[in-house]
């Protein structure tokens, strides 16, 4: 039995959860989650229990002073909740936290019944993998569910996939046979820059987020972060030909195989973000994407698309991520044209 002893009654709640991990390419799915926990000062109110989900061996606790006492901190998933004022009010449940080494299935079944007690209306949970995506084009974020009913209702893709899985298609799974709705939000990471942080990437899904459950989020200094590590790696890419002349095929077979998306649909979402930005007040000048050039009609086009795979150079001192394998795409993923984007 879950007790929420000083959790107020919470306003239309939907639960934002995000995994470090094999789900977590250059962290920007984890980011996310604790930008909004940081914007909106979010209230810690539950921790699982790491005995119970982790291996201390793969996911080590860490020791730190406190005024030269010292302390731990264990491998955990934290639930907080932030309240969301405005003229539509709605709350949040957020859940950070790491990819469970054991027992997913009672993990999946304890956030459940935070999300039962809690009234959550809607669970969205986010992820980030690895892809053959160029850095310097908009980030391709696929919304993919269980559910053919909220497939249809929230122009999402209802998931076809079949093979390995994370922690993120098990919760997104768990909710579905517990009548909960549930959506997962990809983003494509540069297999080629994929150390963490990304910046554009973390905020690829905030506005894919707000987009989906219609409330402004604010961006603080993310739109600057992501413009700053775009010229970063630019200037990256220009130090190796081999690399600029991969970029460069990257972004025609994107340029190619993204032109008919950019429609009528995606110019009034790009709209509806903009007018819903300018309302906002100061706050909307910060903007909700980032490139080189900064004008919003290049970001129209951010929808996966079928593309050839040249082969795949590494930035100098890259390494892989820890969302995903040296493939760019775990099997599963907006960029692996053959297998549908859902359940990683």
């Amino acid at each position: 039995m879950i007790e929420l002893e000083g959790v107020p009654e919470l306003i239309d709640p939907v639960m934002v959860a995000a995994f470090e991990g094999w789900n977590d390419a250059g962290d920007a799915a984890s980011t996310a989650v604790a930008h909004l926990d940081k914007e909106w000062k979010g209230e810690v109110f539950a921790a699982l229990d790491a005995e119970d989900y982790y291996d201390f061996q793969v996911n080590r606790p860490t020791v730190w002073l406190d005024g030269g006492v010292r302390k731990i901190t264990w491998p955990t998933t934290r639930l907080s909740v932030v309240r969301v004022g405005g003229e539509k009010p709605r709350d949040l449940v957020l859940v950070r936290g790491i990819e469970p080494s054991m027992r997913w299935r009672s993990f999946c079944n304890e956030l459940l019944g935070f999300a039962h007690e809690l009234g959550v209306e809607l669970v969205v949970i986010l992820g980030a993998l690895l892809g053959d995506t160029p850095h310097t084009r908009p980030v391709p974020v696929s919304g993919v569910t269980s559910d053919a009913d909220l497939a249809r209702t929230m122009d999402l893709e209802e998931t076809k996939y079949e093979g390995p899985t994370g922690i993120v298609g098990i919760l997104q799974e768990a909710c579905t046979h517990a009548g909960v709705p549930a959506v997962s939000l990809w983003a494509a990471v540069p297999h080629y820059v994929s150390q963490p942080p990304n910046p554009k990437a973390t905020l690829a899904l905030l506005n894919r987020l707000e987009d989906l459950i219609d409330l402004r989020i604010p961006l603080g200094e993310l739109p600057e972060d992501a413009r700053a590590w775009q010229l970063g790696v630019d200037q990256l890419a220009a130090e190796d030909s081999e690399v600029a002349e991969y970029v460069q095929s990257l972004e025609e077979a994107r340029d190619t195989a993204d032109l008919p998306e950019a429609s009528g649909e995606a110019i009034a979402r790009e709209f509806e973000r903009y007018l819903r930005r300018r309302d906002g007040g100061p706050a909307a000048q910060a903007g909700g994407h980032a490139t080189e050039s900064g004008d919003a009609a290049s970001y129209l086009r951010d929808g996966p698309g079928g593309r050839p795979r040249p082969p795949k150079p590494q930035l100098p001192g890259t390494e892989a991520g820890t969302g995903s394998d040296e493939t760019g795409t775990d099997g599963e993923g907006p960029d692996d044209t053959s297998k549908d984007p859902s359940e990683d």
